[in-house]
């Protein structure tokens, strides 16, 4: 193929993806709300970026990791989030920002997780 097939062929997903995802918003908006139905399933959701375990977001949101894991799992199913692999365990990413929904993120009353980490490095 040549160049400019291929650029005309990613203009075009890209168009598609623009569409898809705008048709989607009211829907993915509706699950949210029904989902994360409390302050804390929204902190520990927020705090989900991959980068932060269990135990840490646990800690954050004042609950246990169980908790958070067990809210990881049905994130995970109903496709909010996705799983990664780490050394010793998985960890989750959410596929989607809170704010982009128009959900009001809630601060933790713990420590922020940044701030350990500084402390951790200290």
């Amino acid at each position: 193929m040549s160049e400019k097939t291929l650029e005309d062929i990613l203009e075009t997903l890209q168009e598609i993806l623009k569409w898809i995802k705008f048709s989607g918003v009211e829907e993915v908006r509706a699950v949210l709300m029904k989902v994360l139905d409390t302050e804390q399933k929204r902190l520990i959701y927020n705090l989900s970026d991959g980068e932060h375990g269990s135990v840490e977001i646990g800690k954050a949101a004042n609950v246990s990791d169980r908790t958070v894991r067990r809210n990881w799992d049905t994130w995970s199913r109903l496709g909010l989030a996705q799983q990664i692999s780490v050394r010793g365990g998985v960890r989750l990413k959410k596929s989607f920002e809170l704010e982009d929904f128009g959900f009001v993120v809630p601060q933790t009353t713990a420590a922020p997780i940044d701030a350990k980490k500084q402390q951790g490095e200290q």
